[in-house]
């Protein structure tokens, strides 16, 4: 039986840490960040093509996102995201 919801302890069949090259980036969303189920759901509607369950998603997360003040740009968490983000477009470009 296939599992869907994979752990650290348990991973699913899709889990793509050990699938991950030696120096491929990546980047990890956790349950206890509050935006985690969202924005996994918002890729997953993505993927699936679904543009307007995505964009209901994505003004979900606007919403969510607009009840607390934003990181402060120099934020070195905010700046490793962004950090990550274009290492993993430059992997892509390297290594397709």
């Amino acid at each position: 039986m296939t599992n869907f919801t994979g752990s650290k302890a348990n991973p699913s069949e899709f889990d793509a840490y050990a699938k991950l090259a030696d120096n491929e980036p990546y980047f990890v969303l956790s349950a206890h960040d509050p935006l985690s189920s969202a924005i996994v759901e918002l890729h997953a509607y993505i993927g699936a093509g679904q543009a307007g369950a995505a964009h209901n998603k994505l003004a979900e997360i606007m919403a969510l996102t607009s009840q607390k003040p934003p990181r402060p740009a120099s934020s070195p968490k905010y700046r490793e995201t962004f950090a990550i983000s274009l290492a993993m477009e430059q992997w892509r470009e390297s290594n397709s």
